[in-house]
């Protein structure tokens, strides 16, 4: 185990990709040295180097890899072409067009646009080829292991891909049969040139476009099998489907067009057949006409005898495209008259089309029928599927309200509390829109959800100065046990002498924050908490002592929400755990910003002050009462030595005896009688690191 315990990756044996064995011996003046094996090998090129070795392989710029992120996006781009290309090629049926003279004719500036059009698009197909000649693929005796290893040597790929069926549907997909055909087979061709593009770009266009249609399907499955989703948003994928429904109403408009125009046709042929002797089949084609021709149309019937009213010959479910003459006119025109047609036989399956006794425009018409209860299936299945993905946090809700709503019923709970029920449940929704982040953030690795927790938690933490002087790894450990919470107005956090379970550090929100030490008849203090600030200090200092009780402090305060707060609790058990580290760090300045910013130390203090204030005013008092005193006993003296008789009693007498009395009878309670008695000192948390531990 000891000689392979520096090895870095493994290298399978691939049956397919295997050279036969060769048996040899080494005789011992022909041994391998180390040194000279080393050189060798670093002219030698791999061909095999696993995934996440790959990007430090030197064929990077060369060999793509196939779960990279160039693979992906090219991938998407590539898909998009595909599915402009196959809205392309159907236009080519609309190259032709009749005139007024009964004739067919070629609309050239379309036929130069298209080709230009086409163009662009088979360079895609092109790229793509090129591309997948440069993406490794993982060796197939490799999977069984990890993601596998990745074959890069470019023969190997090549002669891979040749091999398959892709590279020949690729291959078939990217060549410009229909420019080719259009610009250079056609126009050599014997006999009319209209009936020659029509029947050769009909086949060309039906012939490539099945193959491309099938393309896209393996290639959204890639996609979907790399990323998870084939788009990223609901609304994204809603529109793709829409768009692949749209595409068939456009292929079966452009189709109607092209047969319409050869019904049309048809119908001029069976006409020139009864007039034989002057007719010719070469008199439809604009391109064609002479003054024979001409002599011959006015003579003929032809416009009448092929109207759509005529029952000379029945055009079936052509004899709209005949009627509203959309054959004469302009490219735009008939293509959104073809689309909307296509698209509302589509939907209707074809139930309102009444077709003739031709066999081929009766299989369209089932075609039709066919393809628009699969497609419209699908579409409605697919675009609920996505827009429900997109209010299914809604819908839960809504339920979870209702039930919510049936149980405050049944337990017969009284109007005020189903009251704040509602509102904490709408805050919730409001403040999360249905997401479990507790649930969320454990399903994720835990470097990931620290990182998660360090970005939303740690300006909070050092906004509390308690924690401002603690290292980076203690504030992480305290960002990681943070859950959140959230506070409706009039919710009480904590109540007056009830257990503190955990300490509240606020984000959003305001608090009222009051006590009467316990009860006491006369005292009050009250003042109020916002973002940045804290409570439920005592916590801390039960937890910061080396042996705290097994039961858990009471409150001192009673804190209060007067808005919507939404905060970070920190449980007891977490806390003891971070105070049992944080009691470690000496720093003497903790002590004094535990002080002053707990608002139970913060009431103590006002109360010692107050206390102070009043002792000393109580001193003064009792000092300028015994100056004052001494000058009535001084004042007595000189009396009695002057006066023989006994005095009457006058005001100062009576004020001698006063303050005579006040002095023999006053004691230290009776002074203070009327004074609150003074707070409690809360008690010192322990910041010392223990002897025993």
């Amino acid at each position: 185990m000891a000689a392979y315990s520096n090895s870095r990756s493994m290298r399978f044996e691939d049956d397919i990709e295997s050279k036969p064995r060769t048996m040899f011996t080494l005789s011992k003046s022909n041994k391998v040295h180390p040194e000279k094996q080393q050189q060798s090998l670093k002219h030698k090129m791999l061909s095999r180097v696993f995934s996440e070795d790959y990007s430090s392989a030197k064929l990077k710029k060369k060999i793509l890899d196939p779960r990279g992120s160039i693979i992906h996006r090219w991938n998407k781009i590539f898909l998009l072409a595909c599915i402009v290309s196959l809205f392309v090629d159907p236009l080519f049926f609309y190259l032709t067009e009749t005139q007024s003279s009964d004739c067919i004719n070629i609309d050239t500036p379309l036929e130069v646009v298209l080709t230009i059009i086409r163009s662009l698009a088979d360079v895609f197909y092109a790229m793509h080829i090129f591309i997948k000649f440069r993406t490794a693929y993982v060796a197939p005796s490799s999977r069984v292991f990890g993601r596998g290893e990745l074959i890069i040597d470019p023969s190997k790929i090549a002669c891979r891909y040749i091999n398959s069926k892709s590279f020949w549907l690729d291959l078939f997909a990217a060549l410009p049969l229909p420019q080719f055909m259009i610009w250079f087979v056609i126009p050599g061709l014997k006999g009319s040139m209209i009936r020659n593009t029509k029947n050769i770009i009909q086949l060309i266009i039906i012939v490539q476009y099945i193959p491309k249609l099938f393309l896209i399907f393996p290639l959204s499955s890639q996609i979907v099998k790399s990323t998870g989703v084939l788009l990223e948003t609901a609304w994204a994928g809603a529109v793709y489907n829409l768009i692949l429904y749209m595409l068939a109403s456009h292929v079966l408009g452009a189709c109607w067009y092209l047969l319409g125009i050869d019904r049309k046709e048809g119908c001029w042929r069976e006409a020139c057949q009864l007039q034989s002797s002057l007719c010719q089949f070469d008199y439809f084609d604009c391109q064609s006409i002479s003054d024979t021709r001409n002599t011959w149309y006015q003579s003929s019937n032809l416009s009448d005898m092929c109207s759509p009213n005529s029952s000379f010959y029945d055009f079936g479910i052509y004899g709209e495209a005949l009627s509203s003459r959309i054959t004469s006119l302009s490219f735009f025109h008939k293509y959104f008259y073809c689309l909307w047609w296509g698209l509302k036989n589509l939907s209707s399956l074809g139930q309102n089309l009444s077709t003739s006794t031709h066999i081929d425009e009766i299989i369209f018409a089932i075609i039709i029928a066919i393809l628009g209860l699969v497609l419209f299936g699908l579409l409605i299945g697919n675009m609920q599927s996505y827009l429900q993905s997109t209010t299914v946090r809604i819908e839960e809700w809504r339920i979870k309200k209702t039930d919510t709503e049936q149980w405050m019923r049944h337990r017969q709970l009284p109007p005020d509390l189903r009251q704040y029920v509602r509102r904490y449940e709408q805050y919730r929704w409001l403040a999360t829109r249905g997401v479990d982040e507790e649930a969320l953030l454990n399903s994720l690795p835990m470097d990931l959800r620290r990182d998660i927790k360090r970005h939303l938690c740690l300006d909070l933490v050092r906004r509390v100065p308690l924690f401002d002087q603690m290292d980076e790894r203690m504030l992480e450990a305290i960002c990681e046990r943070l859950r959140p919470a959230l506070y409706t107005d009039g919710t009480y956090v904590v109540r007056e002498l009830d257990p503190v379970n955990e300490m509240i550090f606020i984000i959003r929100g305001h608090l009222d924050s009051t006590t009467t030490d316990g009860g006491r008849t006369g005292f009050f203090n009250s003042c109020r908490i916002g973002p940045g600030d804290f409570c439920g200090e005592e916590l801390l200092t039960w937890a910061l002592d080396p042996r705290p009780s097994a039961c858990l402090p009471s409150s001192t305060r009673t804190v209060r929400a007067i808005s919507e707060v939404e905060a970070f609790a920190l449980v007891s058990s977490d806390l003891k755990f971070v105070a049992s580290q944080f009691r470690r760090l000496h720093s003497k300045q903790l002590r004094q910003k535990f002080r002053f910013y707990s608002h139970h130390w913060r009431t103590w203090a006002a109360c010692f002050i107050q206390a102070a204030w009043r002792r000393h005013k109580r001193r003064r008092s009792l000092k300028e009462l015994s100056e004052a005193e001494g000058i009535i006993e001084l004042m007595e003296f000189e009396v009695t030595e002057s006066e023989t008789n006994v005095p009457n009693p006058g005001p100062e007498a009576f004020v001698a005896r006063l303050v005579a009395s006040s002095r023999r009878g006053t004691t230290a309670e009776d002074v203070v009688v009327g004074m609150v008695k003074p707070l409690k000192k809360p008690t010192e948390p322990d910041f010392s690191v223990d002897e025993d531990i």
